[in-house]
């Protein structure tokens, strides 16, 4: 009985661990995904509604998130400059903040659900 409690202790902190290891020094995950429900404007492109991969990657100093819609063998891509900003607490959901202009939806931030910091998009020039 006191190995199985063992076992059992061991396996959790492995997997905390694991969770722990996934983000990058930033407190944000390399790879994440997200579902836009109608179209929606990623720095000067607008993405069809639908799933993506997004992926937060470096080019020398700047924070580029670059997003690729999924399960289409045309994908949709777009790719933004974002400015990463610390949270108090690990974000609990995620959570996608746009605004409404003229009938499109321009993203602005995101929190995706167990990171430690927000992407905020910065406006194309």
């Amino acid at each position: 009985m006191r190995l199985l409690k063992f076992v059992a202790v061991l396996a959790l902190v492995c997997m905390a661990g694991l969770a722990v290891a996934q983000l990058n020094k930033f407190g944000v995950a390399e790879v994440q995904k997200v579902t836009f429900s109608d179209p929606m404007k990623v720095g000067d492109v607008v993405l069809p509604k639908g799933e993506y991969k997004v992926q937060h990657t470096m080019e020398g100093e700047n924070h580029i998130m670059v997003f690729t819609q999924e399960k289409n063998s045309k994908p949709a891509t777009a790719r933004v400059k974002c400015q990463i900003v610390p949270l108090e607490e690990k974000a609990k959901r995620t959570q996608l903040l746009y605004n409404e202009n003229a009938d499109e939806r321009i993203l602005q931030e995101v929190v995706f659900s167990g990171d430690k910091a927000k992407h905020v998009f910065l406006r194309p020039t």
